[in-house]
Protein backbone atom coordinates (compact mmCIF):
# COMPACT_ATOMS: atom_id res chain seq x y z
CA UNK A 1 0.00 0.00 0.00
CA UNK A 2 1.48 3.31 -0.79
CA UNK A 3 1.78 5.33 2.17
CA UNK A 4 3.95 8.57 0.37
CA UNK A 5 0.84 10.22 -0.39
CA UNK A 6 -1.07 10.06 3.16
CA UNK A 7 2.71 11.11 4.75
CA UNK A 8 3.35 14.25 2.98
CA UNK A 9 -1.05 15.31 3.43
CA UNK A 10 -0.14 14.58 7.00
CA UNK A 11 3.04 16.58 6.91
CA UNK A 12 1.12 19.39 5.62
CA UNK A 13 -1.58 19.54 8.23
CA UNK A 14 1.29 19.22 10.56
CA UNK A 15 2.65 22.09 9.03
CA UNK A 16 -0.44 24.36 9.18
CA UNK A 17 -0.90 23.25 13.43
CA UNK A 18 2.44 24.51 13.86
CA UNK A 19 1.76 27.71 11.90
CA UNK A 20 -1.58 28.52 13.69
CA UNK A 21 0.38 27.66 17.13
CA UNK A 22 2.62 30.26 16.29
CA UNK A 23 0.64 32.72 15.02
CA UNK A 24 -2.39 32.50 18.12
CA UNK A 25 0.48 32.45 20.56
CA UNK A 26 1.97 35.84 18.84
CA UNK A 27 -1.24 37.15 18.75
CA UNK A 28 -1.91 36.47 22.76
CA UNK A 29 1.32 37.65 23.62
CA UNK A 30 0.71 41.18 21.98
CA UNK A 31 -2.45 41.20 23.72
CA UNK A 32 -0.66 40.03 27.26
CA UNK A 33 1.77 42.66 26.25
CA UNK A 34 -1.00 45.80 25.72
CA UNK A 35 -2.80 44.82 28.89
CA UNK A 36 0.51 44.86 31.11
CA UNK A 37 1.72 48.31 29.69
CA UNK A 38 -1.97 49.60 30.65
CA UNK A 39 -1.71 48.01 33.97
CA UNK A 40 1.53 49.29 34.43
CA UNK A 41 0.54 52.84 33.39
CA UNK A 42 -2.68 52.43 35.74
CA UNK A 43 -0.07 51.58 38.88
CA UNK A 44 1.91 54.55 37.99
CA UNK A 45 -0.41 57.16 38.17
CA UNK A 46 0.08 59.35 40.94
CA UNK A 47 -3.61 59.96 41.83
CA UNK A 48 -4.62 55.99 41.17
CA UNK A 49 -8.23 57.45 42.26
CA UNK A 50 -8.34 59.37 39.38
CA UNK A 51 -10.77 58.35 36.84
CA UNK A 52 -10.18 60.81 34.23
CA UNK A 53 -6.46 59.22 34.46
CA UNK A 54 -8.09 55.43 34.20
CA UNK A 55 -10.35 56.00 32.10
CA UNK A 56 -7.99 57.90 29.05
CA UNK A 57 -5.97 54.59 29.81
CA UNK A 58 -8.51 52.12 28.96
CA UNK A 59 -9.53 54.25 26.19
CA UNK A 60 -6.05 53.89 24.72
CA UNK A 61 -5.77 49.98 25.46
CA UNK A 62 -9.04 49.41 23.94
CA UNK A 63 -8.25 50.93 20.16
CA UNK A 64 -4.54 49.46 20.56
CA UNK A 65 -6.31 46.26 20.79
CA UNK A 66 -8.96 46.82 18.29
CA UNK A 67 -5.90 47.38 16.07
CA UNK A 68 -4.13 44.39 17.00
CA UNK A 69 -7.97 42.35 16.22
CA UNK A 70 -6.87 39.14 17.95
CA UNK A 71 -10.20 37.57 16.88
CA UNK A 72 -9.91 38.00 13.41
CA UNK A 73 -6.30 37.31 13.56
CA UNK A 74 -7.33 33.74 15.34
CA UNK A 75 -10.18 33.02 13.26
CA UNK A 76 -8.46 33.19 9.98
CA UNK A 77 -5.14 31.10 11.22
CA UNK A 78 -7.80 28.31 12.56
CA UNK A 79 -10.04 28.73 9.45
CA UNK A 80 -6.63 27.83 6.91
CA UNK A 81 -5.89 24.53 10.06
CA UNK A 82 -9.48 23.30 9.57
CA UNK A 83 -9.05 23.41 6.28
CA UNK A 84 -6.48 21.20 6.20
CA UNK A 85 -8.26 19.08 8.81
CA UNK A 86 -11.42 18.32 7.22
CA UNK A 87 -9.50 16.93 3.53
CA UNK A 88 -6.68 14.60 5.91
CA UNK A 89 -9.75 12.36 6.64
CA UNK A 90 -11.43 11.92 3.13
CA UNK A 91 -8.21 11.32 2.15
CA UNK A 92 -7.76 8.82 4.75
CA UNK A 93 -10.96 7.05 3.60
CA UNK A 94 -10.19 6.93 -0.03
CA UNK A 95 -6.54 5.30 0.93
CA UNK A 96 -7.97 3.05 3.42
CA UNK A 97 -10.73 0.75 3.03
CA UNK A 98 -12.62 1.32 6.36
CA UNK A 99 -14.45 -1.80 6.06
CA UNK A 100 -12.27 -4.93 5.66
CA UNK A 101 -14.70 -7.42 7.52
CA UNK A 102 -14.90 -8.46 3.32
CA UNK A 103 -11.69 -9.56 3.21
CA UNK A 104 -12.77 -12.11 5.82
CA UNK A 105 -13.35 -15.84 5.49
CA UNK A 106 -15.06 -18.71 8.11
CA UNK A 107 -12.59 -20.63 8.71
CA UNK A 108 -13.12 -23.46 11.31
CA UNK A 109 -10.31 -23.07 14.17
CA UNK A 110 -9.53 -25.11 16.75
CA UNK A 111 -9.83 -22.77 19.97
CA UNK A 112 -7.47 -24.71 21.80
CA UNK A 113 -4.62 -24.16 19.32
CA UNK A 114 -5.72 -20.52 18.81
CA UNK A 115 -5.22 -20.34 22.57
CA UNK A 116 -2.12 -22.23 22.74
CA UNK A 117 -0.56 -19.88 20.06
CA UNK A 118 -1.28 -16.44 21.49
CA UNK A 119 -0.28 -17.86 25.58
CA UNK A 120 2.90 -19.30 23.48
CA UNK A 121 3.16 -15.50 22.16
CA UNK A 122 3.12 -14.47 25.11
CA UNK A 123 5.52 -16.37 26.73
CA UNK A 124 8.02 -15.78 24.16
CA UNK A 125 7.80 -12.01 25.31
CA UNK A 126 8.05 -12.33 29.12
CA UNK A 127 4.39 -11.87 29.46
CA UNK A 128 4.22 -15.17 31.87
CA UNK A 129 1.11 -14.19 34.00
CA UNK A 130 -0.45 -13.07 30.98
CA UNK A 131 -0.22 -16.55 29.26
CA UNK A 132 -0.92 -18.82 32.47
CA UNK A 133 -4.04 -16.30 32.73
CA UNK A 134 -5.20 -17.01 29.21
CA UNK A 135 -4.17 -21.24 29.77
CA UNK A 136 -6.02 -21.47 32.75
CA UNK A 137 -9.02 -19.31 31.78
CA UNK A 138 -9.28 -20.91 28.79
CA UNK A 139 -9.24 -24.53 30.43
CA UNK A 140 -6.56 -25.37 28.28
CA UNK A 141 -5.13 -28.95 30.73
CA UNK A 142 -2.37 -29.08 29.15
CA UNK A 143 0.91 -26.69 29.80
CA UNK A 144 2.95 -25.33 26.94
CA UNK A 145 6.09 -27.01 26.76
CA UNK A 146 8.19 -23.96 25.76
CA UNK A 147 7.40 -21.87 28.39
CA UNK A 148 10.23 -23.28 30.54
CA UNK A 149 12.18 -22.62 27.94
CA UNK A 150 11.20 -19.36 27.18
CA UNK A 151 11.21 -18.56 31.14
CA UNK A 152 14.93 -19.41 31.54
CA UNK A 153 15.72 -17.40 28.28
CA UNK A 154 14.35 -14.41 29.79
CA UNK A 155 15.81 -15.04 33.10
CA UNK A 156 18.97 -14.74 31.31
CA UNK A 157 18.19 -11.62 29.33
CA UNK A 158 17.21 -10.06 32.28
CA UNK A 159 20.68 -10.68 34.34
CA UNK A 160 22.03 -9.39 31.41
CA UNK A 161 20.13 -6.00 31.52
CA UNK A 162 21.42 -6.09 35.40
CA UNK A 163 24.97 -6.36 33.96
CA UNK A 164 25.48 -9.82 35.20
CA UNK A 165 26.90 -12.49 32.36
CA UNK A 166 27.20 -15.40 34.77
CA UNK A 167 23.50 -17.32 33.55
CA UNK A 168 24.57 -16.36 30.02
CA UNK A 169 27.90 -17.76 30.50
CA UNK A 170 26.11 -21.05 32.09
CA UNK A 171 24.00 -21.98 29.69
CA UNK A 172 26.52 -21.31 26.94
CA UNK A 173 28.60 -23.95 28.79
CA UNK A 174 25.91 -26.00 29.03
CA UNK A 175 24.86 -25.77 25.16
CA UNK A 176 28.38 -25.91 23.79
CA UNK A 177 28.27 -28.49 21.44
CA UNK A 178 25.08 -27.58 19.86
CA UNK A 179 25.79 -23.95 19.62
CA UNK A 180 29.74 -25.14 17.91
CA UNK A 181 27.02 -27.26 15.36
CA UNK A 182 25.40 -24.63 14.55
CA UNK A 183 28.25 -22.04 13.87
CA UNK A 184 27.64 -19.92 16.84
CA UNK A 185 30.41 -17.50 18.62
CA UNK A 186 28.41 -16.81 21.59
CA UNK A 187 30.83 -18.41 24.05
CA UNK A 188 33.67 -15.77 22.93
CA UNK A 189 31.31 -12.74 22.66
CA UNK A 190 30.17 -12.97 26.01
CA UNK A 191 33.50 -13.93 27.44
CA UNK A 192 35.11 -10.74 25.16
CA UNK A 193 31.79 -8.73 26.97
CA UNK A 194 33.11 -9.30 30.57
CA UNK A 195 36.82 -8.79 29.80
CA UNK A 196 35.73 -5.32 28.46
CA UNK A 197 33.83 -4.65 31.41
CA UNK A 198 36.96 -6.05 33.98
CA UNK A 199 38.84 -3.73 31.65
CA UNK A 200 36.58 -0.53 32.64
CA UNK A 201 36.97 -1.51 36.55
CA UNK A 202 40.58 -0.27 35.56
CA UNK A 203 42.18 -3.76 37.20
CA UNK A 204 45.14 -4.68 34.68
CA UNK A 205 46.06 -7.72 36.92
CA UNK A 206 42.22 -9.22 37.04
CA UNK A 207 41.76 -8.50 33.11
CA UNK A 208 44.89 -10.57 32.23
CA UNK A 209 43.91 -13.43 34.46
CA UNK A 210 40.72 -13.51 32.52
CA UNK A 211 42.05 -13.23 29.49
CA UNK A 212 44.51 -15.81 30.18
CA UNK A 213 41.79 -18.23 31.56
CA UNK A 214 38.75 -17.31 29.29
CA UNK A 215 40.09 -15.24 25.50
CA UNK A 216 43.13 -17.69 25.01
CA UNK A 217 41.17 -21.10 24.51
CA UNK A 218 39.32 -19.10 21.08
CA UNK A 219 42.55 -17.52 20.42
CA UNK A 220 43.40 -20.41 17.35
CA UNK A 221 40.44 -20.07 15.31
CA UNK A 222 39.70 -16.64 15.87
CA UNK A 223 43.50 -15.01 16.54
CA UNK A 224 42.90 -11.19 14.79
CA UNK A 225 39.41 -11.16 17.11
CA UNK A 226 41.13 -12.27 20.22
CA UNK A 227 44.15 -9.52 20.14
CA UNK A 228 42.14 -6.86 18.97
CA UNK A 229 40.47 -7.47 22.69
CA UNK A 230 43.06 -8.09 24.20
CA UNK A 231 45.01 -5.34 23.21
CA UNK A 232 42.80 -2.64 24.77
CA UNK A 233 44.59 -3.93 27.84
CA UNK A 234 47.01 -1.59 27.11
CA UNK A 235 45.00 1.57 27.08
CA UNK A 236 43.44 0.70 30.68
CA UNK A 237 42.93 4.26 32.48
CA UNK A 238 42.41 5.67 29.24
CA UNK A 239 39.74 3.41 27.22
CA UNK A 240 38.25 6.57 25.92
CA UNK A 241 41.70 6.79 23.35
CA UNK A 242 41.11 3.37 22.38
CA UNK A 243 42.04 2.81 18.44
CA UNK A 244 39.24 -0.62 19.07
CA UNK A 245 36.74 1.58 21.24
CA UNK A 246 33.93 0.06 19.76
CA UNK A 247 33.96 -2.82 22.08
CA UNK A 248 33.71 -1.16 24.74
CA UNK A 249 30.64 0.77 23.82
CA UNK A 250 26.96 0.26 26.11
CA UNK A 251 24.84 -1.05 23.27
CA UNK A 252 27.15 -4.09 22.84
CA UNK A 253 24.93 -5.40 25.84
CA UNK A 254 21.83 -5.16 23.57
CA UNK A 255 23.39 -6.74 20.61
CA UNK A 256 24.52 -9.34 22.37
CA UNK A 257 21.01 -10.22 24.37
CA UNK A 258 19.30 -10.20 20.70
CA UNK A 259 22.27 -12.54 19.37
CA UNK A 260 21.67 -15.06 22.95
CA UNK A 261 18.05 -14.80 22.05
CA UNK A 262 18.32 -15.79 18.64
CA UNK A 263 20.84 -18.80 19.32
CA UNK A 264 18.28 -19.56 22.07
CA UNK A 265 15.41 -20.15 19.47
CA UNK A 266 17.51 -21.84 17.48
CA UNK A 267 18.44 -24.50 19.81
CA UNK A 268 14.54 -25.06 20.86
CA UNK A 269 13.53 -25.26 16.94
CA UNK A 270 12.24 -21.74 17.42
CA UNK A 271 12.40 -19.19 14.47
CA UNK A 272 13.63 -15.77 16.73
CA UNK A 273 10.83 -13.62 15.14
CA UNK A 274 7.04 -14.69 16.49
CA UNK A 275 5.17 -16.91 14.17
CA UNK A 276 1.95 -15.41 15.69
CA UNK A 277 3.40 -11.21 14.88
CA UNK A 278 4.76 -12.93 11.67
CA UNK A 279 1.41 -14.22 10.37
CA UNK A 280 -0.25 -10.78 11.60
CA UNK A 281 2.17 -8.76 9.42
CA UNK A 282 1.93 -11.46 6.50
CA UNK A 283 -1.89 -10.69 6.81
CA UNK A 284 -1.74 -6.93 6.68
CA UNK A 285 0.65 -6.76 3.69
CA UNK A 286 -2.13 -9.02 1.60
CA UNK A 287 -4.57 -7.72 2.74
CA UNK A 288 -5.20 -5.23 0.14
CA UNK A 289 -5.32 -7.87 -2.40
CA UNK A 290 -8.04 -9.51 -0.97
CA UNK A 291 -10.52 -6.57 -0.61
CA UNK A 292 -10.18 -5.84 -4.12
CA UNK A 293 -10.62 -9.36 -4.62
CA UNK A 294 -13.58 -9.20 -2.70
CA UNK A 295 -14.85 -5.82 -4.02
CA UNK A 296 -14.71 -7.73 -8.26
CA UNK A 297 -16.43 -10.99 -6.86
CA UNK A 298 -18.88 -8.68 -5.90
CA UNK A 299 -20.06 -7.13 -8.47
CA UNK A 300 -19.53 -9.96 -10.59
CA UNK A 301 -22.40 -11.53 -7.85
CA UNK A 302 -19.65 -14.59 -6.96
CA UNK A 303 -18.97 -15.71 -2.96
CA UNK A 304 -14.99 -15.58 -3.08
CA UNK A 305 -15.11 -16.94 0.80
CA UNK A 306 -16.54 -20.01 -0.54
CA UNK A 307 -13.41 -20.91 -3.15
CA UNK A 308 -11.06 -23.37 -2.11
CA UNK A 309 -7.94 -21.10 -3.96
CA UNK A 310 -7.43 -17.58 -4.55
CA UNK A 311 -7.82 -16.83 -8.28
CA UNK A 312 -4.87 -14.04 -8.12
CA UNK A 313 -1.67 -14.72 -6.30
CA UNK A 314 -1.32 -12.64 -3.09
CA UNK A 315 2.49 -11.19 -3.49
CA UNK A 316 4.26 -10.98 -0.04
CA UNK A 317 7.59 -9.57 0.71
CA UNK A 318 10.83 -11.67 0.86
CA UNK A 319 10.57 -11.46 4.60
CA UNK A 320 7.68 -13.81 4.83
CA UNK A 321 9.43 -16.29 2.41
CA UNK A 322 10.93 -19.19 4.40
CA UNK A 323 10.86 -21.98 1.52
CA UNK A 324 10.14 -22.50 -1.91
CA UNK A 325 6.79 -22.13 -3.65
CA UNK A 326 6.27 -23.47 -7.06
CA UNK A 327 2.86 -22.86 -8.56
CA UNK A 328 2.60 -24.60 -12.15
CA UNK A 329 1.68 -21.95 -14.64
CA UNK A 330 -0.52 -23.55 -16.51
CA UNK A 331 -3.01 -25.25 -13.98
CA UNK A 332 -1.98 -22.92 -11.24
CA UNK A 333 -1.89 -25.60 -8.71
CA UNK A 334 0.65 -25.12 -6.00
CA UNK A 335 3.66 -28.10 -6.13
CA UNK A 336 3.48 -30.69 -3.60
CA UNK A 337 4.83 -34.07 -3.06
CA UNK A 338 1.79 -35.56 -4.61
CA UNK A 339 2.45 -33.18 -7.69
CA UNK A 340 6.08 -32.05 -7.98
CA UNK A 341 7.63 -29.75 -10.13
CA UNK A 342 8.76 -31.40 -13.35
CA UNK A 343 12.04 -29.82 -15.55
CA UNK A 344 11.97 -30.33 -19.35
CA UNK A 345 14.61 -30.26 -21.32
CA UNK A 346 14.04 -26.71 -22.78
CA UNK A 347 14.51 -25.69 -19.09
CA UNK A 348 10.54 -24.94 -18.43
CA UNK A 349 9.19 -26.39 -15.41
CA UNK A 350 5.63 -27.23 -15.10
CA UNK A 351 3.89 -29.92 -12.39
CA UNK A 352 3.81 -33.24 -12.92
CA UNK A 353 0.05 -33.77 -13.34
CA UNK A 354 0.31 -30.91 -15.83
CA UNK A 355 2.60 -32.79 -17.59
CA UNK A 356 1.14 -35.95 -17.75
CA UNK A 357 -2.07 -34.78 -18.62
CA UNK A 358 -0.16 -33.00 -22.10
CA UNK A 359 1.78 -36.50 -22.75
CA UNK A 360 -2.10 -38.23 -22.20
CA UNK A 361 -0.46 -40.19 -19.90
CA UNK A 362 1.30 -41.76 -22.60
CA UNK A 363 5.00 -42.46 -22.91
CA UNK A 364 4.72 -40.72 -26.43
CA UNK A 365 6.23 -36.90 -26.88
CA UNK A 366 4.43 -33.39 -26.50
CA UNK A 367 4.80 -30.04 -26.72
CA UNK A 368 6.25 -27.59 -24.54
CA UNK A 369 3.24 -24.78 -24.26
CA UNK A 370 5.79 -22.18 -23.73
CA UNK A 371 8.74 -22.40 -26.70
CA UNK A 372 8.43 -25.08 -30.04
CA UNK A 373 10.20 -27.57 -27.93
CA UNK A 374 9.31 -31.31 -27.69
CA UNK A 375 9.56 -33.82 -24.95
CA UNK A 376 8.48 -36.70 -23.48
CA UNK A 377 7.30 -37.89 -19.62
CA UNK A 378 10.68 -39.82 -19.61
CA UNK A 379 12.68 -36.95 -20.22
CA UNK A 380 11.17 -34.87 -17.76
CA UNK A 381 13.42 -34.42 -14.38
CA UNK A 382 11.60 -34.01 -10.93
CA UNK A 383 12.72 -30.77 -8.54
CA UNK A 384 12.82 -31.36 -4.81
CA UNK A 385 11.68 -28.92 -2.32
Amino acid sequence: MELATIKDAFERVMKKQKLSLSKSQEVIDQVSHEIEQALGKIESVDDPISPVDQKSILTELRHKLNAVCPLTQLEVSQKELNQSLSKYPKLLEKSFNPDISRAYRNVDFDFHIVNRIIASHFYRHGLFDLGDCLINEGGEWEADPMRSHFLEMHQILEAMRDKNLVPALTWVSNNQEMLKLSGSNLEQKLHSLQFAEILKRGNKADALDYARTHLAPFASPNMEEILKVIVCIVWIGKLEKCPHSELLVPNNWDKLAEELSRDFSNLLGQSYSCPLAMSIAAGIEGLPTLLKLANVMAAKKEEWRAMKQLPVPVELGKEFQFHSIFVCPVSRDQGSEENPPMLMPCFHVLCKQSIMKLSKGSSRTFKCPYCPAAASVAQCMQLYF
